[in-house]
């Protein structure tokens, strides 16, 4: 059953799909839930953070209140999702 969730998008991501808003409130049962969503409001954002297995990209991480979540994790109602870029360096 989906609830609503409200989801943090990186600014380098907002940045490359016009109209796209730095936090949105979306419904979902689960993180791929929430891929959906914000390809139905921004199509290719999902193919900006997922692969073709289906995954999370390397390169992205998503927390759902404050833990690492996968595409399979389940949301509760009113949770907080934040989608990051990694950053690497050395």
């Amino acid at each position: 059953m989906a609830v609503q969730v409200s989801v943090t998008l990186p600014g380098a991501l907002v940045a490359l799909f016009p109209g796209a808003s730095p936090r949105v409130e979306v419904a979902a049962a689960t993180v791929a839930d929430v891929m959906a969503a914000l390809e139905a409001c921004w199509p290719g954002m999902r193919d900006r953070l997922c692969d073709s297995r289906p995954a999370i990209r390397r390169h992205i991480n998503v927390f759902v209140d404050g833990e690492r979540g996968t595409l399979d994790t389940r949301l509760r109602d009113g949770a907080d999702v934040v989608i990051l870029t990694a950053i690497s360096g050395g």
